[in-house]
């Protein structure tokens, strides 16, 4: 435990730093007379550094970028490998396990070791792994890397110990799974086809043995040869030369026939007994022309050959399609018998399995589904049922239904939420599926004993807004809300401010804001809008209020050079009067016209909304001399108030939500007043020049995926400032609907503002002044978080310049700002709080970080009383109360004396729609967190931590001193911050640029993690990245994924108990039996030992220039756990005989011993006898 002692007032505008060598750093302003007495606080922090562990949890969503697909069907485990290297693990709903290739290569074919717990995975650098599943994080075995040649097709017969691979050279080679080595047996090309063949017969992309003999291997070649090679003998049995190039075959399960599908989209089969040529060809899409002659197809890329006991066989194929028709979706067929049954699918098919009851090749197959592996999404079709319905998924595969734009993460959500939404959207479920449980069943998963509700919202490029279940590491979709539907669709004959909207995504989500207790959401859209949304369980017939809102900033609000020194300059309030500018440059455009008018137009009808959540109130930011409006970049809500705010690099605009007015329209300028820390230039217009307007509404798209730009960066000035924190008792600026009287912002209701416009300084008579005129922004389609990356230089990929690329990478919706935009509002939050040194009580304030670093605080005055609420004006009056930091300003929060967090107040949810009882009406019900609540005293105050871009400091109001600062990163800058509870306890994470992730203990800021977790490849993670309590994390690694990880070591060290099992022991099925005339008539499936074959005692050792073997990092678990399996009993048993040829040894050199003892007794017995030979006996 540490204790910590500081001063906390009695600060003098002399002795801004603590006398007594104390991090403080004093107030710039002398402290008011009516300030508490010195006193002193103790505070004990009780996190350390051992309560952190970075660590990732699991992965939802679907795999990016698939490319191989592979299923257990005794385990009934489902493996998925993808382009980056990464292998997805799929069970019944809750296994779900994520691995990864250090290699990064991508995965080109997967196979399992049946009802054994391992798989293998065959990448593209030309490596196999072996991966154990016995463990609930799987991992590496043996690896072995092909030095010489290229893996293009790998098969594993069941219960087997030896792989087939097939090599690009058109070799194959057989590798021990136990030993991870290869073989000495090798099938070469040039033996497999005949001598008199010129031509190379091209890759393998068959391997396969047959059902009817295990001894016999069919090679199918690209070419279109075929060879049944002939293991014992070492020759090739019979050889097929066709002319169309094959891409897979299938067995019939007698292993009589078997079926190939080409290049020409043919369907061959063939007879065991007559290969000389085809019995069957088929097109199955192919029409026949006038000519007699098939039509042109596309290629069939796979197909499998399924038998059925009580039907015809299933013949499932992908492809084959005639090229007559452009532009024809992706399709599946089904052949059973005369039927053909063809599947569109919405994305490119990229492999499929038809899954079967028998793991055995040689007996009926009993088909029952198939799965389909799609680009962007997963099918399971149901064959047991003639109309083939699909499966409903229970993955959360459809994330990225619309590319992801935004994310928040809310842990410890109010327990009656979840049921909630989840019963409100089970109503809007589609129908039409299968009836049958979900085939891929495997593993075992139970709830974990320290599990509490956690929900995930994402937002979208449609506007749509998802809300997922992600409660004890899984993901279940609960509520889906699509923001499109309160605007009018832009019809494609308008001309007007909606024209060059169609076809776009005007209604994508750049930013939410949601109070679980009171069910208050807000969303923000790129099209500078903001609509609020209440809960209701039951449907309404009510029309959507609309407000306009006004924000213009009158002049460039750019920092002089004087700025880059310590101290900030306070120019002369005369000096930041306006001047005039000449017109813009495109005063003489169509665009120009354009003036006071939103983005979307919201429709002015009756509508029926359905229970869920009810679109209230939309805000939208108005077009404002031909330009629009500039996005939001800041939002917070508070239910307790009634009021919302809003911010954009133009100013401020708070709104009282309950009375549906605007308070405040304000640009940022106006907020200080006349005593501005930073001295503000005018500058005249440049023709072609770009403004800022053209840079934040471009869409998301623009933010990022412009490699050839540099994404904004904070003033290099900004590093420079001082760390004193600056407070001034400014000039009470006046709101749009301001009180001429006193100068505080009162509600409309008493001046009617209905438009919310900012008035121009000297009033209507002064001059107004004219905007520099860029050029129009054109509305882009808006792109995913996930799809913004930031490229490189090809040239500069070394870790420094990538580093360095990546500290100088900005964007708005990270905080950051250019030299050419001005003063953005980077963050707010509503709080109970102290807006003067002078106040004793705390009263709602208004906290307003910008993106110069600075903190302005504005205390309001909102009446008590229910009806006074409803009907009497809210004040917001500016105190121009202002803090500094370095860099753009990210994240409050706000502590106790005694280091507990202190919570924003809000309402108690209640359903609007329920007709209120006459005799007992309900009144509104707030819960309220002062910072005095828990104090004995009612002046003790509060801790207020702010973090930036590059520093954090701790604030103790009212008297507004700074107790602690932390240089959080110079080289680098933060992206994200949080004040978050972990261990019963606060600290402050950060993320940032460089991949680092960070936690700070509160109130001292004392480093308590700084780990390296990852490089910032794009801009996407920097877009979702989103702390929340418990030590949790998340963010988007692909387009179509989540990550989620912790940075708790309590939760690291639970975390093997919350995920589930993969392997379940389960006997293998016995194999049927066959009988005696069945196996007569048609042949005994034949067994031979594979060890007598391929063994190093039969086939030697092979080349060890071939293939380099890599022990694996499994790591003591899964060597143990593997010990229960095929391949651990092979190993016991190697050991045992090394244990027994051991034992040997030692007899055989003990023998050898003997004989040598015996050989010398025999010779001097001989020469003993010699010696005696002529003697008498007398002589003796």
């Amino acid at each position: 435990m540490k204790k910590f002692r500081k001063v906390l007032d009695g600060l003098t505008t002399s002795s801004p730093v603590n006398p007594g060598g104390s991090p403080a750093c004093g107030s710039a302003a002398g402290t008011p007379s009516a300030a508490p007495t010195p006193r002193e606080i103790e505070i004990q922090e009780t996190l350390m550094s051992e309560h952190f562990q970075i660590c990732k949890t699991v992965r939802h969503g679907f795999p990016y970028q698939p490319t191989a697909l592979a299923f257990d069907p005794v385990q009934k485990i489902l493996a998925v490998g993808s382009r980056s290297g990464g292998v997805r693990l799929l069970g019944r709903p809750g296994v779900d396990c994520h691995c990864q290739h250090e290699s990064g290569a991508a995965v080109l074919q997967l196979q399992f070791l049946i009802n054994e717990g391992a798989l293998v995975t065959a990448c593209a650098d030309d490596t196999l792994h072996l991966w154990n599943l016995r463990q609930r994080r799987p991992a590496i075995l043996h690896s072995l890397k092909f030095n010489r040649e290229r893996i293009t097709f790998c098969h594993l017969p069941f219960q087997s110990k030896w792989l087939y691979v097939g090599t690009e050279r058109g070799n194959t080679h057989i590798v021990n799974i136990e030993s991870f080595v290869l073989s000495g047996y090798v099938i070469m090309w040039n033996k497999a086809i005949e001598l008199s063949t010129k031509t190379h017969p091209g890759p393998v992309v068959h391997l396969s043995d047959s059902p009817k003999d295990e001894g016999k291997l069919l090679i199918g070649f690209e070419s279109g040869t075929i060879v049944m090679w002939d293991l014992r003998a070492k020759r090739a049995d019979f050889r097929i030369y066709y002319d169309e190039a094959i891409h897979s075959v299938s067995w019939h399960h007698e292993g009589r026939q078997f079926m190939c599908s080409h290049s020409d989209g043919s369907l061959s089969m063939w007879n065991m007994r007559n290969t000389a040529k085809p019995f069957q060809v088929t097109f199955p899409h192919g029409k026949t022309q006038r000519d007699g002659r098939k039509e042109s197809c596309k290629p069939i890329l796979k197909v499998e050959y399924k038998t059925s006991r009580n039907s015809e066989a299933f013949v499932v194929f992908s492809g084959g399609l005639s090229y007559d028709k452009a532009g024809r979706r992706p399709t599946l067929t089904i052949m059973h018998g005369k039927a053909i049954t063809v599947l569109e699918m919405d994305y490119p098919i990229v492999d499929f399995l038809v899954l079967c009851d028998t793991p055995y090749l040689n007996e009926v197959q009993e088909p029952y589904a198939v799965v389909v592996l799609l680009e962007k999404d997963f099918v399971v079709v149901d064959l047991t049922q003639s109309n083939f319905p699909i499966f409903e998924n229970p993955y959360p595969m459809d994330i990225h239904e619309s590319p992801v734009t935004c994310t928040a993460y809310f842990a410890d959500c109010p327990p009656d939420i979840i049921p909630v939404l989840y019963s409100i959207g089970a109503k809007h479920k589609k129908t039409g599926y299968s009836h049958k449980e979900w085939p891929v069943s495997g593993g075992t998963w139970t709830v974990g004993s320290q599990t509490y509700p956690e929900i995930i919202v994402t937002g979208h490029a449609d506007g749509s807004i998802k809300f997922w279940d992600a409660t004890a590491i899984t993901l279940q979709m609960l509520y889906k809300l699509k923001t499109s539907k309160v605007f009018e669709k832009p019809k494609s004959g308008d001309v007007g401010r909606s024209g060059e909207l169609v076809e776009e995504d005007p209604y994508a989500v750049q930013m939410i804001s949601w109070c679980p207790q009171s069910r208050i959401f807000c969303v923000v859209g790129i099209s500078a809008h903001v609509i609020l949304y209440r809960f209701s369980k039951h449907d309404a017939n009510t029309t959507i209020t609309s407000l306009e809102v006004r924000l213009q900033c009158e002049m460039e609000d750019v920092i002089s050079p004087s700025d880059t020194e310590n101290t900030p300059c306070f120019s002369d309030p005369s000096g930041l009067s306006p001047q005039p500018q000449p017109p813009s440059p495109r005063s003489n455009t169509p665009d120009s016209a354009r003036d006071s008018i939103p983005c979307l137009k919201v429709k002015d009808r009756m509508i029926r909304m359905p229970p869920g959540y009810q679109a209230e109130l939309v805000v939208q930011l108005l077009w404002i001399d031909g330009e629009p409006p500039q996005q939001i970049t800041s939002l917070d809500l508070n239910s307790a108030y009634g009021l919302l705010a809003l911010g954009n690099c133009n100013g401020l605009a708070v709104v009282d939500y309950l009375q549906k007015t605007v308070l405040l329209c304000m640009n940022t300028l106006e907020l200080y007043g006349s005593a501005d820390p930073f001295q503000r230039l005018t500058r005249s217009p440049r023709k072609n020049r770009q403004s800022t307007s053209d840079f934040c509404m471009r869409g998301l798209s623009s933010f990022y995926s412009d490699s050839k730009k540099r994404i904004r960066t904070s003033y290099q000035s900004l590093t420079e400032l001082s760390d004193n924190q600056v407070s001034l008792d400014l000039e009470r600026s006046k709101s749009p609907t301001s009180d001429h009287v006193n100068g505080h912002c009162t509600s409309p209701t008493s001046q009617p503002c209905p438009s919310g416009r900012a008035r121009v300084p000297g009033g209507p008579e002064g001059p107004r002044l004219a905007r520099r005129g860029p050029g129009r922004p054109p509305f882009r389609k808006a792109q995913s978080a996930a799809c913004m990356e930031v490229s490189l230089p090809v040239s500069s990929l070394t870790e420094e310049s990538r580093e360095n690329s990546f500290s100088r990478s900005r964007s708005s919706s990270v905080s950051s700002i250019d030299r050419e935009t001005k003063e953005a509002v980077t963050t707010l939050q509503f709080m109970e709080s102290y807006g003067r040194k002078s106040d004793t009580l705390p009263t709602p304030c208004l906290w307003v970080g910008t993106s110069l670093g600075l903190v302005l605080i504005i205390p309001m005055s909102i009446p008590t009383d229910e009806q006074e609420r409803q009907e009497d004006p809210v004040t917001v009056a500016p105190t121009g109360t202002v803090l500094m930091l370095k860099g753009s300003i990210l994240r409050f929060g706000f502590l106790d004396c005694g280091g507990a967090l202190i919570h924003n107040p809000y309402e108690v949810w209640r359903d609007q729609q329920v007709p209120d009882d006459p005799d007992r009406p309900r009144k509104r019900k707030l819960v309220n967190f002062s910072p005095s609540s828990s104090q004995e005293a009612s002046g003790d105050g509060h801790l207020a931590v702010v973090c930036s871009e590059r520093q954090a400091k701790v604030f103790f109001m009212p008297s507004q001193a700074c107790l602690y600062v932390h240089n959080i990163t110079e080289s680098s800058f933060v992206l994200r911050a949080d004040v978050v509870s972990v261990c019963n306890s606060v600290c402050l994470a950060c993320f940032c640029a460089n991949g680092h992730i960070m936690t700070l203990s509160l109130p001292s800021l004392r480093p308590l993690l700084d780990v390296a977790y990852l490089p910032l490849t794009d801009m996407r993670i920097a877009r979702t990245f989103c702390f929340t309590n418990g030590g949790q994390a998340l963010y988007l690694c692909s387009p179509t994924e989540i990550q989620r990880i912790t940075y708790s070591q309590e939760m690291c060290d639970n975390l093997q108990e919350m995920l589930g099992e993969l392997f379940t022991p389960i006997e293998t099925p016995e194999a049927q039996n066959r009988g005696f005339l069945k196996g007569f008539f048609s042949g005994n499936a034949q067994t031979f030992d594979r060890e007598e074959l391929f063994g190093e005692a039969a086939a030697g050792k092979a080349s060890r220039s071939l293939a380099q073997h890599i022990p694996g990092q499994g790591g003591m678990e899964g060597m143990k756990a593997a010990a229960g399996g095929v391949v651990g009993e092979l190993a016991r048993a190697r050991i045992a005989l090394d244990e027994r040829g051991q034992r040997l040894g030692e007899l055989e050199e003990r023998t050898a011993l003997m004989m040598t003892s015996a050989e010398t007794f025999s010779k001097h017995a001989h020469e003993l006898m010699l010696k005696c030979k002529d003697k008498k006996w007398y002589q003796f």
